[in-house]
């Protein structure tokens, strides 16, 4: 997949072409050479490929504006276990949909965001609705959107976007993370007893991040594309812990640090099924059988429900008419109905 790494962006008519073993940072760069103001509804983390973010939703600053990278794609070619070459037409709408492109201790907090215009702009509606910020003109930087995308990694230099391994953040160390949907504000109570997890040993490099919803993605219905997770959501909450290689001698002690944080929050987020995103793999919620297709469906109901709720089942419908064997497997790969 690394060869099939192409970007071709056609500034005329606001679409790009990019072959799925291009990263994210690929896809940036090539849109950044051909435009300031361009710009596409991806992730962060530039050495991700775009072929297994999209295909799992694909979120970033821009998701409250213009939805998911998987909302903007308009069509997709890809290779079935037979070999054959497949795109939107010759699979037709139940394969394909898509959107048109439109001791005492501390706990530190951040708050950073994307304003689609200038200072002057933003500064006098901070202070209309979020007074409490007191966000003044010296805190904010205009930019283009690569500049914005480039800032959140330290301001590195647009050619950083073409690295395929990254040198800073999660990516230097062992991590594990989950995925959470608040659908009701968490209480001050439910807060104060998640707060001392975080002083614990094993939390030194624990991270807690809330992804503000709404805005385009409460427009879109959540059996449009495979991602579910729409309307209703207020944020999502994403549970990191990472830990160095030292560390990695007693992973289960992380491992068991994240599950617990999870557990505790159980009464504060979604629940029948609680929700979870596909693209922060999770074995803890459920795994396929590796070695025989018998009862996978079942076992795939378990976890699949949390990624996609009622989408999974057209999921197997369609695994069932491109991959009826179950050639392309893992862990938590779709079944088809041959596996019932």
């Amino acid at each position: 997949m690394v060869n099939l790494r192409s970007v071709q962006v056609d500034v005329e008519k606001a679409t790009a072409w990019v072959e799925s073993g291009a990263t994210i940072g690929e896809l940036y760069y090539g849109i950044a050479q051909k435009s300031r103001t361009l710009a596409f509804p991806a992730g962060l983390f530039y050495t991700v490929g775009v072929g297994g973010q999209f295909s799992g939703g694909g979120y970033g600053p821009l998701f409250r504006k213009y939805g998911l990278a998987a909302d903007n794609v308009i069509d997709a070619r890809l290779i079935d276990a037979k070999g054959r070459i497949l795109d939107r037409k010759s699979m037709g709408e139940d394969f394909v949909k898509s959107s048109e492109a439109d001791k005492k201790m501390t706990i530190k907090a951040n708050f950073s965001s994307m304003f689609l215009g200038s200072i002057d702009e933003l500064v006098p509606l901070m202070e209309e609705r979020f007074p409490e910020f007191g966000l003044v003109r010296d805190d904010c930087l205009e930019m283009s959107w690569v500049e914005a995308i480039l800032s959140t990694q330290g301001g590195v230099q647009l050619e950083t976007l073409l690295e395929r391994h990254q040198k800073t953040g999660v990516s230097q160390t062992f991590f594990k993370a989950k995925f959470d949907c608040v659908k009701q504000p968490i209480p001050e109570m439910g807060l104060e007893g998640l707060w001392p997890m975080f002083y614990e040993e094993e939390a030194k490099m624990a991270n807690i991040f809330l992804v503000a919803y709404g805005g385009k993605m409460d427009e879109i219905p959540e059996t449009e594309i495979p991602f579910p997770h729409r309307a209703g959501i207020i944020y999502s909450i994403i549970y990191v812990v990472d830990w160095d290689e030292n560390g990695n001698k007693n992973s289960k002690r992380f491992l068991n640090w994240i599950r617990r944080v999870y557990d505790y929050m159980t009464p504060y987020v979604s629940n029948s099924p609680r929700e979870a995103y596909v693209n922060y793999k999770d074995l803890q919620i459920g795994s396929n059988n590796m070695f025989s297709c018998k009862g996978s469906y079942a076992q795939a109901k378990i976890w699949g429900r949390k990624y996609f709720k009622n989408n999974f089942d057209r999921l197997v419908y369609v695994k069932t008419k491109v991959d009826p064997e179950n050639f392309f497997r893992h862990e938590q790969s779709i079944p088809p109905l041959s596996c019932f």
